[in-house]
């Protein structure tokens, strides 16, 4: 079994410049994942382990060897290494190399009657891995990023999103392109906006849907608003008139999902 002890070792180097830069992940096609829980959401997912890296001070052999499989790397690396690459500092003492998959709408399989959700150009990582927790919570169909601000492989979303990124299908595309999926697809647009809106428990959400979130600060662009097969909003009853935006789409999913409950 190969084993790293530096630092400076020129793999453990190309590891940091993963885990920094979007322009390796895309060029590689491949990104690094954190702890035990992750890397078995993303084997579960359908995602390919290429390397594991273990630190047997914090984790041992026999537990790595029930997560690889036969065609998987491993590679033991000192607790040095190992915490120059771990982002947390309560771990477990293993990282995986994965290959990324492709986040094409048109690879998207939906069954009969979906519910999804669209987030447009949600940029905090903190932001994304929510709406993908609560995705995960409510076993959506899919979660579609409309004009993505962010790398959905960076590792501060797979974190925040404790590995959920791994468990919804999930895909990106430009804002006209996800629209006209979304009209091809027969899936009605609901969209929470402030603009030309009606109370969202109002509407009826047991047909196939989307539902459609926007940033804090600017919220949906003119396209969803026109695409809307209905704009809804969230009674607020306070002295501000919006609230974060994965929470937002928690009440909104779960109203749906309510809805649905046979």
């Amino acid at each position: 079994m190969k084993q790293i002890s530096s630092v400076q070792n020129p793999f453990i180097k190309s590891l940091l410049q993963l885990q920094d830069k979007a322009k390796n992940r895309k060029q590689s096609g491949t990104f690094l994942i954190e702890g035990q829980r992750e890397i078995m959401l993303a084997q579960k997912g359908g995602y390919r382990l290429i390397t594991v890296l273990f630190s047997p001070e914090i984790i041992s052999l026999s537990a790595v060897n029930q997560i690889t499989t036969s065609d998987t790397e491993i590679i033991e690396i000192s607790k040095e290494v190992y915490q120059k690459l771990a982002y947390r500092d309560t771990t477990e003492g293993i990282l995986a190399i994965a290959e990324s998959k492709s986040l094409l709408l048109s690879d998207l399989k939906l069954r009969k009657n979906p519910l999804i959700l669209v987030a447009e150009a949600p940029e905090k990582p903190g932001n994304i891995g929510a709406l993908l927790r609560t995705a995960d919570a409510a076993n959506l169909d899919a979660v579609i990023i409309a004009n993505p601000k962010s790398d959905l492989y960076n590792p501060n979303i797979i974190r925040s999103s404790v590995g959920c990124l791994f468990t919804r299908p999930i895909a990106t595309g430009s804002t006209e392109d996800v629209i006209a999926y979304l009209k091809d697809q027969g899936i009605a647009i609901y969209c929470a906006t402030l603009q030309d809106s009606t109370h969202y428990h109002t509407q009826d959400y047991t047909g196939a849907t989307a539902l459609v979130v926007g940033t804090e600060a600017t919220g949906l662009t003119k396209a969803w608003r026109t695409a809307s097969k209905q704009n809804i909003i969230i009674p607020m009853e306070g002295e501000i008139d919006s609230m974060n935006v994965s929470v937002a789409a928690a009440i909104l999913i779960f109203e749906a999902k309510r809805q649905r409950l046979p």
